[in-house]
């Protein structure tokens, strides 16, 4: 059997599904990634001879696969959100961001130090790596489609999606931290760092995307000349045309393109909240992001199945298990007192902190810039355990949680906004 052949037969077959399941799975308590996940577990316990999905072999193509699907999935992000940025409507994201990321870095870090005895610099990464929410796995708790009414999203779609998309940007600076300490160690390297990898990298990451948002927006909705105007051509790959320039661009100059990326969205969105063209371009990169996700969390369960779990130790598991039973609800909880979420959903926006692609991504880049003591093996089955105890538990109870908070908020289920939703 033609290993080239079986692949394409199977990565077309999850492309298939990828557009059936969705319907067939709405409302119903069990999620998209899920399902996923279980699959790739099967498909590679069949002795079909698939390869084994190696994060330590193949670092490198891993990196850039994730990294690609996590960019994209910023740009749907950013393009649904209908709430306009500012200090008081953003109020839970800021208090997410500034005060619950980092006590869940600091948290998982000191666990690793304590339960596995790890060094610094790779307690540092773990919790670097660990942080961030998903833009990519967290669909059944985001914001939907793009609509014209600017208050449409309720605070805990809205929370985490605006969570999740800035959160994967702002866990570059402490990833560089680890790299330094692994890598350098002492602390001659903050002055460099707090400079370069936290001042400038993330000015930089907010200009581009602001800049480059309003020039694509002015040339989606406003050129001077229709046949300019992209809008009037309704062409949805156009979204992924400002994904990778964006990122590439914001790269190029050594800023942050995952900042950049949903900076850009929201501004294409602002730039004519209410037009038709928004959904065309969110259409598109949802389906190119369903997509990737879909391969990704096959390959995942192929890692479960083809014992890449060996080298966990129940310390590891513990580790994930404290951040998303413990470390991430307290700390969720802690930063909204006083806020605007009231207490439900402050419960839900505590408990769903959904952990995925991201943090392989992250994991795979910092793998590749040092030695941080640490058998490579090790780390990817924690950070691996953690995404698959996140996948599972958020998978099967984003649905009843979600419809029960929206039944208390005005006494009906929302209606399903979004596939797979």
């Amino acid at each position: 059997m033609s290993t080239p052949d079986l692949l394409l037969a199977i990565g077309g077959g999850a492309a298939l599904l990828a557009a059936l399941l969705p319907g067939i799975l709405a409302r119903r308590a069990i999620s998209l990634p899920l399902v996923y996940l279980i699959g790739g577990v099967l498909l590679f316990l069949l002795p079909i001879g698939l390869p084994e999905p190696d994060p330590v072999t193949h670092r490198v193509a891993l990196e850039h696969i994730t990294e690609l699907c996590v960019v994209i999935s910023l740009m749907g992000a950013g393009l649904a959100i209908n709430r306009r940025a500012g200090l008081r409507g953003w109020a839970t994201t800021w208090r997410l961001l500034g005060w619950g990321m980092p006590l869940t870095v600091a948290a998982v870090a000191a666990v690793a130090l304590l339960l596995l005895g790890w060094p610094i610099g790779a307690a540092l990464l773990l919790g670097a790596v660990l942080a961030p929410t998903d833009p990519v796995l967290a669909s059944d708790v985001s914001v939907g489609e793009p609509v014209d009414a600017a208050d449409a999203d309720d605070e805990v779609r809205f929370s985490l999606t605006s969570e999740a998309g800035l959160n994967d940007g702002l866990a570059f600076p402490i990833v560089y931290a680890a790299i330094a300490v692994a890598a350098v160690g002492g602390v001659g390297w903050v002055s460099e760092w707090a400079l370069v990898d936290v001042l400038y990298r993330t000015t930089a990451g907010v200009i581009c995307g602001l800049l480059l948002g309003r020039l694509l927006g002015r040339l989606f909705f406003h050129a001077g000349e229709k046949k300019l105007r992209l809008a009037e051509h309704r062409d949805g790959f156009v979204a992924l045309a400002a994904t990778l320039l964006t990122y590439g661009l914001t790269e190029l100059v050594h800023g942050y393109g995952f900042i950049a990326v949903f900076v850009t969205a929201c501004t294409i969105r602002n730039a004519e909240h209410g037009h038709g063209y928004n959904n065309v371009l969110h259409g598109f990169v949802e389906q190119i992001e369903r997509l990737l996700t879909a391969w990704l969390l096959l390959l995942l369960g192929g890692f479960v199945a083809t014992g890449g779990l060996a080298a966990l130790t129940w310390q590891g598991a513990a580790v994930g298990l404290l951040l998303v039973l413990v470390i991430r609800p307290v700390a969720g909880w802690l930063t909204q007192l006083g806020g605007a979420a009231g207490p439900h959903e402050r419960i839900a926006i505590s408990f769903f902190g959904v952990r995925g692609i991201g943090s392989l991504f992250y994991l795979a880049y910092a793998l590749g810039q040092a030695d941080f003591g640490v058998p490579a093996a090790e780390l990817w089955a924690v950070v691996a355990f953690a995404v698959l105890t996140s996948v599972v538990l958020h998978g099967i109870t984003a649905t009843p949680i979600m419809d029960r908070l929206d039944t208390l908020r005005d006494g009906r289920p929302r209606d399903v906004d979004r596939a797979g939703n």
